[in-house]
């Protein structure tokens, strides 16, 4: 017995010097000093030669007096680089992940993985998420719960990757033809208000933190906007939602869609383009959120030959862009509530803060299209007392940037340096 406890013992040992422990045991010192040149901490106000005191996963102040640096503080020093509280994506598809494989076509590859390898492999472009200084997301529609399967996976340590906020399945119409024999039901699928009464709560019972429901056509090289659900299936979902205290983001490319979206009350409208003024309004009055996702149309331009697409999808989607970017540039110029929203799938992971980039073009200062990326999005997630700003009790999310991110939005899409997550160091190429 003695033997075996020694070999055992050998064992652990041998895989723990090979880094294969999951856990580090607890630091004497959970608290770091995070020095940065400059901090815009969301809540105001433009630090210089700010700390950032951070104990555990939490901020416990911000300071720019370093005597009150506690003693056996980590210090990290940040001084060359200007601070930002981590961003906030709110509306991608994580679990939608393709290597660029030679040859096979990134559709195919998503249909051909089984749900735990998708799962597997989907941990790359978390990272490459992360990377872009993108420490939250909202998902909206993965197959088989894989998006709550990765969020449990990332909220227990076992994968690195953005806090998610989840939907499981979106809502959508019958869109197969009827065929013969036992055929399984499709998660999502819903006609009808009773129908979508159920499938709202299926979500709900799964454990999804959203409700997404598709009002309309329109998705990857397909920029139709056809009306599917009627007003009365989308006001009795977010009725539905609502009395379960989850928000609803509805999908919609077109006008039609869009509108009674508004009108029944969703949390965000996601993607939609050529809006009326009256629709512009409501969405002011009821302070819904816009999510145009206009950057995931230029990837789609630019990748469209990899991941699979019939010939003709450039010309079509070219022509969608300045549509999608004048609808918004009509919203914001009447008051409408942005939040930033990639609409990351396949390889676009990494590039999720492009978006911020339109923003400017529809008339936006980079602070302002910040605020999409910060306090607004925290704001549709409900959370905007605990992510979104630099501010004593929220969550340790901090991003380091080079250069002046409120006079160039560049320097964020393109300059981000180090990451932190919940009060640990996720990236850092601060010595490349």
């Amino acid at each position: 017995m003695k033997t075996m406890r020694v070999f055992l013992a050998a064992v652990l040992a041998a895989l723990c010097v090979e880094g294969i422990c999951a856990q580090e045991k607890p630091s004497a010192t959970p608290v770091k000093a995070v020095r940065l040149g400059r901090l815009w901490d969301a809540k105001g106000k433009l630090w210089t030669n700010a700390t950032v005191i951070v104990e555990r996963d939490r901020i416990r102040g911000v300071t720019t007096d370093a005597s009150t640096i506690p003693v056996g503080a980590e210090v990290i020093d940040l001084s060359k680089y200007a601070g930002l509280p981590g961003l906030i994506d709110v509306h991608t598809h994580m679990t939608m992940y393709t290597d660029e494989t030679p040859g096979e076509p990134m559709l195919k590859q998503l249909t051909s993985n089984a749900p735990a390898v998708e799962v597997f492999v989907a941990r790359k472009g978390a990272m490459r998420t992360l990377g872009a200084g993108v420490t939250t997301v909202r998902d909206l529609g993965a197959d088989q719960y894989m998006d709550i399967a990765m969020r449990d996976l990332i909220n227990r340590g076992e994968m690195i990757g953005p806090r998610m906020f989840v939907c499981g399945y979106g809502l959508y119409v019958t869109n197969t033809p009827y065929k013969s024999g036992i055929n399984p039901p499709a998660g999502g699928i819903a006609d009808g208000v009773p129908e979508v009464l159920k499938a709202v709560r299926q979500q709900i019972a799964a454990g999804a933190d959203v409700v997404k429901m598709y009002g309309s056509t329109g998705t990857d090289d397909d920029v139709t906007g056809f009306e599917t659900y009627t007003y009365e299936e989308m006001k009795a979902a977010v009725e539905m939602a609502h009395q379960f205290g989850k928000k609803i983001a509805i999908h919609s490319y077109g006008p039609d869609g869009a509108r009674d979206a508004v009108r029944a009350g969703t949390d965000s409208l996601e993607h939609a383009t050529d809006m009326d003024d009256a629709t512009i309004q409501e969405m002011v009055k009821r302070g819904t959120f816009y999510v145009p996702t206009i950057d995931h149309n230029r990837y789609y331009i630019e990748n469209g030959d990899k991941i699979g697409y019939a010939a003709g999808y450039q010309e079509k989607l070219q022509a969608f862009i300045p549509r999608n970017l004048e609808t918004a540039q009509k919203a914001f110029k009447a008051g409408v509530k942005f939040a930033m929203g990639s609409d990351a799938i396949y390889t676009m992971f990494g590039q999720n803060t492009r978006e911020l980039g339109w923003f400017v073009k529809a008339g936006m200062t980079p602070e302002q299209a910040l605020r999409t990326a910060t306090t607004n999005a925290a704001e549709l997630l409900g959370k905007e007392k605990e992510l979104g700003a630099v501010a004593p009790g929220y969550f340790a999310d901090l991003v380091a940037v080079q250069g002046d991110p409120l006079a160039d939005i560049d320097v964020v899409l393109k300059n981000v340096k180090w990451v932190m997550k919940g009060g640990s160091v996720v990236m850092d190429r601060t010595k490349n």
